[in-house]
């Protein structure tokens, strides 16, 4: 590991170098590529020259074990059990900051909700569950934008995606895809009876040109007149597309904008971060020596945590995590629940290299 992180120094003060280089600032898509470079390279920099730092103490330490001042000798040995469990955080530290970088821990992300089994209370719980994503991106300083959304009678989705953009979304939010249950009493049930009902959560790295290519042949592409509410364009004008990428079966509708070219350029956007997210799942699916054992970015037909309203609790299945604490979770108090599926990956991987 020490040879690995003297070879990220040597390239740190490389790209410090190259920083500096007037050909190299004339060349905005080369700096900025080098300038994220250097911000990811200083923080493992800084962690390995603290790490060094505390290991010239531990040596002092020990050495003044031998030293004939017994005051010096006892402050020595005083000193020395928090200095080696420092270094021992630091080294951790340093190898989760070596892992493999998950280059769409960057991209920002298409959300997808969708009511499962419940019927009414289900697409109530899926409007629930927009709202707290909603929340945590504004808490996160992130933007939402809606690109498709089919409301249900009472208010709730039957369906709804939206793209979330801002600093690093889908390093946060990647873990949420897989089905979520909620266990509560519907406002239309009388005898007070527990429902138990689900939607799914799909998150989606959002495709830039260069991560998946489309050929224009590969596509089929409708329109049609719009249908729901929407205004006076909705049945008089074919505003509405489906597109159909053929070779993979995906399908992609949008009727939400009024203008056909809107919600074609919406359409061709949840397509191509579909498609991306297959080619993840299907690398996933190659790599991985045991898929059910990870926390992954979530099998879609996975039940990966419960919010069971009458006891306040909100369980993660995958890592056992259990708070009762929902009402903040719903307001998008998410990070604990986050932080804990990061750590959980991390320790994963960790002790997938050591085996």
């Amino acid at each position: 590991m020490f040879n690995k992180l003297e070879e990220v120094v040597d390239r740190f003060r490389e790209v410090e170098g190259l920083l500096s280089d007037p050909t190299v600032v004339a060349d905005q898509k080369k700096f900025r590529a080098l300038t994220k470079e250097h911000s990811e390279l200083a923080e493992i920099v800084e962690v390995f020259e603290t790490h060094k730092k505390v290991g010239e103490d531990i040596e002092g330490n020990r050495g003044l074990l031998r030293d004939a001042d017994p005051e010096l000798r006892e402050m020595a040995r005083a000193e020395l059990p928090e200095l080696e469990r420092r270094q021992e955080e630091l080294t951790q530290r340093l190898r989760t900051l070596l892992l493999p970088k998950d280059p769409n821990d960057e991209k920002n992300v298409i959300l997808e909700i969708r009511a499962g089994t419940g019927g009414e209370e289900a697409a109530l719980f899926a409007g629930a569950l927009f709202r707290m994503y909603s929340r945590y991106a504004d808490a996160k300083r992130w933007r939402v934008e809606v690109m498709s959304a089919s409301e249900s009678d009472a208010g709730g989705f039957k369906e709804v995606i939206a793209i979330i953009s801002g600093q690093r979304v889908y390093s946060r939010l990647k873990y949420e895809s897989g089905t979520h249950r909620v266990q509560r009493v519907p406002e239309t049930e009388a005898q007070g009876r527990i429902h138990t009902s689900a939607c799914t959560v799909a998150v989606l790295p959002e495709a830039e040109d260069v991560d998946v290519d489309i050929d224009p042949s590969d596509l089929r592409i409708d329109v049609y007149r719009a249908s729901g509410a929407g205004g006076q364009h909705v049945n008089k004008t074919e505003s509405a597309i489906r597109i159909t990428h053929v070779p993979t079966g995906v399908v992609v509708t949008c009727q939400d904008e009024k203008s056909q070219h809107k919600n074609k350029a919406k359409a061709m956007k949840i397509l191509k971060s579909r498609i991306l997210d297959s080619m993840i799942a299907e690398q996933q699916a190659r790599t991985a020596a045991d898929r059910k054992s990870q926390v992954g970015s979530g099998d879609r037909s996975e039940r990966i945590r419960t919010y069971n309203f009458p006891q306040g609790r909100c369980t993660d299945h995958r890592i056992g995590l259990t708070l009762y604490r929902l009402d903040g979770i719903m307001q998008g108090d998410l990070d604990e629940i986050v932080d804990a599926l990061t750590t959980h990956s991390q320790a994963d991987a960790l002790s997938g290299q050591e085996a």
